[in-house]
């Protein structure tokens, strides 16, 4: 929070790294350079290394490396001609310029101009988003040996010594051929070239923990132009943000002790038994669906595993040292913790206890390779969730997020993998072909939706949140349904009988509905919602809701609309 004092010291915190890249003279020191790079979080610097499940052995955690490098959002952004790509181009140069420029580049233009030239070349040997949709494109399981000879300009061997990786013998190579291509580009392309990158990549990444000037034309660019936000947020919601990015689950602790009562993770935990229960019903009683897989994906149900509010062993973060004062160091140790933590999973069980987000993010996701829906405390507030109204409300909001998740095991990625998570068919051609016209009419539906003149919602792209979101709202509607003749039958009295009555003029239905629209209520700007089309796999939340409902016959009769009215597809879209 100490503002000033990190004006005052200016880049002098970051120069001794600044230094390190002037210091490279060879290859050799620029694959060690490299190495440091990624120690210290540079995220993506080149490629990413990291850990990961093994595709076809999810209890393994084996090396992992992927395309990368890129500063702007999506590799298209470098390769398509319209307008906006090319304004955008040029917003880009100018930003790396003027950062380049506040380091006390002499030639920060022509270095900008080396950054943006080495960049298009890495997004030219990237796959696109819609491509990298598709798991089996990303599986390329290979020995270390076999990798390292169709890269040897890589020299990963040597990059690997800088790294706290232990040894094995194989990894997934997720994109075979960009590492080809990076192969001749550490051959082609200039040194001065690679060490401006890392220049650029290096103080980009920190740009947030720098002072003034930095943090001003980071979001002028970043945040004002690509985000279409008006101002910087307050400087304490900067710094609570970047806690909970790197010490997460200790800021975790307090927050679910203070917000997550053991009554809501009771009510939570009910919702999600109903949830699963309507979803094995909704499979159970599907006509376009065999038998045969019909058994498959009820024991891949019946496998998911459900993580609410916060995890069973919080994590150690005994080993960072944290220093007052010292903000950009701590930003960098916390870094190299994080780092570090997940190489040392490589050649170790899958730890299935694991979170993938710390408690107080509003948010929640499945893990194919995991197998297990997962909902941090923070999510668990209104207008998602409040313990104090009706279960329709809560059905209508939290309960078809469950659903969502729960029906992201069997969209377009997740009915790919099996109960325990790994890469394998069990799906009758009979039923796959099936599935693939019910989600095509989906692609083709949401294709259509047009969040600004000329601008379309991308159907491939969102397609299994679109997927989901159908699905989830079907399997909470008939969760309530269930709940609502539970409560018939026992005569249960209280708050929780209010889900069979109208309250405020509203029918449960309606209510439910009504909690679906709430969740997604929102205001872009046009620059952030042209941003979300092109590289967000979820629909804007426009779309997000009326894409559901005029899918939805029950949406119809609860409103009393009918064919012809735009609430009412005529062509309606249903897999799950």
């Amino acid at each position: 929070m100490d503002e000033n004092a990190v004006n005052q010291k200016g880049l002098k915190p970051l120069q001794s790294e600044l230094d390190r890249i002037d210091a490279v003279t060879d290859r050799d020191s620029a694959i060690a350079q490299l190495a440091h790079l990624h120690e210290l979080g540079v995220r993506g610097a080149v490629f990413f290394f990291t850990s990961n499940s093994d595709l076809h052995n999810a209890n393994n955690v084996i090396a992992y490396v992927d395309q990368g490098g890129l500063g702007l959002p999506d590799r298209d952004d470098y390769l398509k001609d319209d307008a906006n790509s090319k304004e955008k181009r040029e917003k880009y140069l100018a930003h790396v310029t003027n950062i380049l420029k506040l380091s006390g580049d002499n030639q920060a233009e022509s270095d900008a101009q080396k950054v943006m030239a080495l960049e298009t070349k890495l997004a030219q040997a990237s796959m696109d988003r819609i491509e990298r949709r598709k798991p089996e494109n990303r599986d390329h399981k290979m020995t270390l040996a076999e990798f390292s000879a169709m890269t040897p300009n890589i020299e990963f061997t040597e990059f690997l010594k800088g790294t706290t990786a232990p040894a094995f013998e194989a990894l997934n190579v997720a994109n075979p051929e960009f590492f080809k291509q990076l192969n001749s580009l550490a051959d082609s392309v200039p040194l001065e070239d690679w060490k401006a990158y890392f220049r650029w990549h290096l103080i980009h990444e920190f740009a947030d923990v720098l002072p003034d000037p930095f943090v001003q034309e980071d979001f002028s660019f970043y945040g004002k132009y690509l985000g279409g936000a008006k101002e910087l947020q307050a400087r304490w919601k900067r710094c609570e943000r970047l806690t909970d990015q790197q010490l997460g689950e200790a800021l975790g602790q307090p927050y679910v002790a203070q917000e997550f009562t053991p009554a809501e993770k009771a009510r939570m935990l009910k919702m999600v038994d109903a949830i699963e229960t309507a979803l094995k019903q909704d499979i159970e009683s599907l006509d376009w669906m065999t038998p045969d897989t019909k058994k498959q994906a009820l024991l891949k149900l019946a496998a998911i595993r459900n993580k609410i509010g916060y995890p069973s062993k919080w994590r150690d973060y005994s080993k960072l040292n944290v220093v007052r004062g010292d903000l950009l160091g701590n930003v960098e140790r916390a870094n190299t913790f994080e780092v570090n933590r997940q190489l040392a999973k490589i050649g170790k069980p899958l730890d299935r206890t694991e979170f993938g987000m710390t408690p107080p993010t509003v948010n929640a996701y499945y893990s194919p390779a995991y197998n297990d829906i997962n909902f941090p405390a923070g999510i668990l507030q209104p207008p998602f969730f409040d313990n104090s109204v009706d279960d329709a409300v809560n059905f209508g909001a939290i309960g078809v997020v469950i659903g969502h998740e729960l029906t992201h095991g069997f969209d377009d990625q997740g009915r790919k993998f099996d109960p325990e998570g790994n890469l394998r068919d069990w799906w009758t051609p009979q039923d796959a072909k099936a599935f693939e016209e019910r989600v095509s009419c989906i692609d083709q539906e949401y294709s259509s939706f047009e969040p600004l003149p000329g601008l379309h919602v991308r159907g491939k792209l969102t397609l299994g949140e679109n997927t989901a979101d159908n699905g989830g709202m079907r399997v909470a509607l008939r969760a309530l349904h269930n709940t609502q003749a539970a409560e018939g039958k026992t005569g249960k009295g209280g708050a929780q009988e209010d889900s069979t009555k109208t309250i405020k003029g509203f029918t449960p239905e309606q209510r439910a509905y009504i909690g679906y629209g709430q969740v997604w209520c929102e205001n872009q700007t046009e620059a952030a919602l042209r941003q979300q089309v092109q590289t967000n796999p979820h629909s804007p939340g426009r779309f997000r809701v009326n894409g559901v409902m005029q899918n939805n016959e029950d949406f119809a009769k609860a409103f009393s609309c009918h064919k012809g009215q735009p609430m009412v597809s005529e062509n309606a879209c249903r897999v799950w």
